[in-house]
């Protein structure tokens, strides 16, 4: 086998220089859709390697590597879609949304978005989950109120990003301090809450002054809707029990999977007891998503969709980022700009600034959240500890900068969750998420504006004291 020559700090530059260059002129100026540029981008990228002497099984290790990430959020999607099928086949959705346009008052709607995706995202641990329960009801109230969609989009996903961040259940909280080497996951959370707090209280203000300058909707087309929802589904507190059942299921933490099947399954139950479907109509709606076909073609589009098909698109997106994120890795591309990155620190400030660019730019090189955790977090570890920061400063970066800004790539899968749940581009809602920008503008601003104590380690003693009164409670 021919020799590879390991890739310089340079040649990885200007291959993410002429990537990103690729990406942005076929996605943005040519509106291509994503699939097709990544693919191109893979394929050149392939031979390049291949060039540089790295063999064919080798570039084949790193996209299964690259792929392993990306299945269970993969069959995760799979399974949101099922749920977003069932919850409107059986009445669930449409009750929520009868219930929401006769309680909330437009002025403060961005502002009740927010605050209730924040209390759910807490609740049951993952953004994803709030985003595409939740979310798609805010989205279809929104759209009868005369909502701007952008603003919408942002008010759910920076409530569901930040309740991920401070739920204990969550799977990118826990991955984060586990990198970081924290051992109380609560201990995160107090220290991300110094950025994370200050971020979502004005955030809420923004959407609560911005929702009052929102135009009156037309309340006869809101009473029409409810009329509607009301004539054409079992509107009704026995519909609430799904959700009741999925909330259930995250407080004791069960994962993911199984707790998206339980809130599927009891939708799907009660749909059959109450509309006597067809086993095949059933399934035909879990497969293709749920098609009403009433007289009204405004509520056929609000509550129509789910299936497991309207997922394909999301994966087949996500499949091709992974697949380029892992010959990336294979070539040590991410590596030498890291490596380049790691040199540079020399005080907390520096540190934090670099850990956080470093995330945020593994997550538009990969789009994986997971690898745009662990990687900053592995790199920069040791010197954390060099400089006697406490490891829940390191998290706080990984939480922040790797699985936040997940959700601001169009190519990551976060970006690319939100887009095929909620019905946006991310080019719509990413100017609108005013939280997930915030929270970490603030993990960099406080790095710096706190100097070189910022983060420091407790003294030994104090370690020390507080481990022996831990044994003794």
């Amino acid at each position: 086998m021919k020799k590879k020559n390991r890739l310089t700090f340079w040649e990885s530059l200007i291959i993410m220089l002429v990537m990103f260059g690729m990406l942005g002129t076929m996605m943005i100026a040519w509106k291509m859709t994503p699939q097709i540029p990544i693919l191109l981008t893979f394929t050149l990228l392939l031979f390049y390697g291949r060039f540089r002497g790295f063999s064919w099984k080798e570039l084949q290790d790193g996209i299964a590597e690259g792929i392993k990430p990306g299945i269970i959020p993969m069959i995760i999607f799979i399974m949101i879609g099922v749920l977003v099928s069932a919850w409107s086949m059986s009445g669930v959705i449409p009750t929520i949304m009868v219930y929401g346009l006769e309680l909330l008052n437009v002025r403060f709607f961005l502002f009740t978005v927010f605050i209730s995706c924040c209390l759910v995202g807490v609740i049951v641990g993952s953004s994803f989950t709030t985003i595409s329960t939740l979310g798609i009801v805010f989205m279809g109230i929104g759209h009868v109120m005369g909502i701007n969609v952008a603003l919408t989009a942002g008010s759910i996903v920076s409530g569901a990003l930040f309740g991920n961040n401070m739920s204990p259940l969550s799977g990118t909280t826990n991955l984060s301090t586990g990198i970081a080497g924290v051992d109380n996951v609560f201990d995160h959370i107090r220290t991300i809450a110094h950025t994370a707090v200050p971020s979502a209280i004005v955030t809420a203000i923004i959407f609560l002054v911005v929702g009052h300058s929102t135009a009156n909707p037309d309340m006869s087309s809101v009473h029409h809707i409810i009329s509607a929802l009301n004539a054409n589904f079992f509107i009704s507190p026995l519909m609430l029990i799904p959700i009741a059942v999925l909330i259930f299921c995250a407080i004791v933490q069960v994962p993911a999977i199984p707790t998206l099947l339980a809130g599927s399954i009891t939708a799907i139950i009660m749909h059959i007891f109450i509309d006597h479907p067809t086993v095949k109509a059933v399934s035909d709606q879990i497969m293709n998503g749920f098609q009403l076909h009433s007289a009204d073609k405004k509520i056929n589009a609000i509550v129509s969709g789910g299936g497991i098909t309207s997922m394909l698109g999301s994966i087949s997106l996500i499949l091709v980022a992974l697949t380029l994120g892992g010959v990336l890795l294979k070539l040590g591309v991410v590596d030498n700009l890291i490596g380049k990155l790691n040199s540079q620190v020399n005080t907390p400030g520096k540190l934090i600034l670099t850990s956080m660019i470093s995330a945020i730019g593994v997550n538009f090189l990969v789009g994986e959240q997971y690898i745009s955790i662990i990687l900053p977090g592995a790199t920069f570890k040791k010197n954390f500890e060099k400089q006697k920061l406490q490891p829940e400063y390191l998290s706080r970066v990984l939480a922040s900068g790797g699985a936040d800004i997940n959700a601001l790539v169009p190519w990551g899968v976060t970006g690319i969750f939100i887009s095929g749940v909620l019905g946006v581009s991310p080019v719509v809602f990413i100017s609108c998420a005013f939280y997930v920008w915030m929270n970490p503008l603030l993990t960099v601003i406080f790095a710096f504006v706190f100097g070189k104590n910022y983060g420091k380690a407790k003294s030994p003693k104090t370690t020390m004291v507080r481990e022996v009164s831990e044994q003794l409670n």
